[in-house]
């Protein structure tokens, strides 16, 4: 089960909220070190939603140190190139992106998001997740931390983890505590801005000949914009899928105007958004409605896309990783990236603790937040900016796609790319993977193994 003997000294008792990605990945990340968890997830049963997902040199890295990228990689394909169409059909630019793995070391990998959930759900073992678990509050007493839930249960342990997404019961908790001690920032109470409403799922062609691309050994990425507020695309994965988008922009009114609950993934009903879509044309033939029907209902979720960064990220005993703490929008595919960065960074710093001691806690979760904020905030601006050019409707963000997608010499996008790549946290009681790629990578944070690298 470990990568070594446990360390030779006492590990707290962590209780982790929420079994996403963030929250799978640390738990995989403790589970190897022997530090002692427990996932408390509000679902009643194990099951991912969301459509395409991409993961590159920022976090593969990780993977390939747990010897799980050969497994990601049977799931995935390489994404070359991103186009963009206008709505009827004519090809409006293109992002190039076949120079990542030159740069990186590493493709730039499509896959359909389920498939990265199932493979780290299975790091994990059943019995340390507990299902039908809404944590209502969370308090310290008796120099430890309890978390009570919905159904009248209560657990405790020496450190809490919130990664249990954007509307999370872990920070509101802290944050109410904090609030009514008079310590908390006052821009940690306002709401999220929301920017989009969404619907993806994952489409499985019960006639894969119909769509040519599918024969491909790398991904199509095609992305459409409309003459409205709307955009749509279609993407393709391994295993004869498509993963798909559709998205709609909000006027600051619309968004103002906005009654929502809980906007996490969730398969959700809505036939009035599958109407407005199904009759609009794919790049490849055929309609949205075509993708619609080979859709399982279980694989399409609807949800708000919103963005903040919140201040907080600590306190005590309690920290969050993940949308809990920073969320960001989908365009660049970083709000995932971001929150399996965190696991890792914190994993690392809880593998350095000196003792179990609440000074130790401190020190842990401080250094966490050194290391990651910053970063989550350059990458937040990043997620907009991205967005805007994949689903952008405003006369401003028309411009500049425009300007990105035709105008904008490539070595300038490629000179871009080699900066986001620098940037990737590895585990630190692994050797580290070495840069195979042309690029810079930045030195490691933190205390680390010495491997004699």
């Amino acid at each position: 089960m470990s990568d070594q003997n446990p360390p030779a000294k006492a590990v707290p008792i962590v209780l982790i909220v929420g079994a996403g990605l963030g929250g799978l990945l640390l738990a995989t990340l403790l589970e190897r070190i022997d530090v002692p968890y427990h996932i408390f997830e509000r679902a009643t049963e194990m099951r991912s939603l969301g459509a395409a997902m991409t993961l590159g040199a920022n976090i593969l890295p990780v993977f390939e140190q747990l010897g799980l990228l050969e497994e990601i990689e049977r799931v995935s394909l390489p994404c070359p190139w991103l186009e963009f169409y206008n709505g009827n059909m004519k090809q409006a630019g293109g992002i190039d992106l076949r120079g990542h793995k030159t740069v990186s070391g590493y493709d730039n990998l499509l896959f359909a998001r389920p498939k990265l959930y199932e493979l780290l759900r299975k790091q994990v073992p059943a019995e340390k997740i507990t299902l039908g678990k809404k944590v209502l509050r969370a308090e310290e007493k008796d120099n430890k931390v309890h978390i009570h839930c919905s159904d009248n249960t209560s657990y405790h342990g020496d450190i809490l983890i919130g990664a249990d997404g954007a509307y999370s019961g872990v920070r509101q908790s802290l944050y109410k505590r904090l609030d009514e001690a008079g310590v908390l920032p006052k821009s940690d109470l306002e709401s999220l801005s929301i920017a989009y409403v969404s619907m993806v799922g994952v489409a499985t062609p019960p006639n894969p000949e119909k769509y040519p691309q599918l024969k491909d050994d790398y991904s199509h990425f095609s992305q459409v914009l409309g003459k409205d507020a709307r955009s749509w695309g279609v993407f393709s994965v391994a295993d004869n899928q498509i993963c798909w988008g559709l998205s709609t922009q909000l006027s600051e009114s619309e968004a103002k105007d906005q009654h929502f609950r809980n906007s996490e993934w969730g398969p959700e009903s809505n036939e009035g958004t599958i109407k407005e879509f199904e009759n609009l044309p794919i790049p490849w033939g055929g309609t949205m409605g075509d993708i619609f029907e080979a859709t399982p209902k279980e694989l399409t979720s609807k949800v708000f896309l919103e963005e903040k960064l919140f201040k907080t990220w600590y306190h005590s005993r309690t920290v969050l990783i993940g949308d809990a703490c920073h969320k960001m929008l989908p365009g660049a595919g970083l709000g995932a990236v971001n929150a399996m960065q965190d696991a890792v960074v914190l994993a690392n710093c809880i593998y350095n603790m000196k003792d179990a001691s609440p000074k130790s806690f401190t020190a842990a979760f401080q250094e966490y937040y050194r290391q990651r904020y910053d970063r989550a905030d350059e990458q937040l601006q990043r997620s907009g900016a991205m967005s805007k050019t994949m689903a952008g409707q405003t006369w401003t963000e028309r411009l500049t796609r425009n300007i990105i997608l035709n105008y904008i010499p490539d070595w300038i996008q490629q000179k871009g790319f080699a900066k986001a790549f620098e940037y990737r946290p590895q585990i630190a009681w692994l050797p580290l993977v070495e840069n195979r790629g042309t690029g810079k990578v930045l030195p490691q944070e933190g205390e680390r193994k010495d491997f004699g690298q």
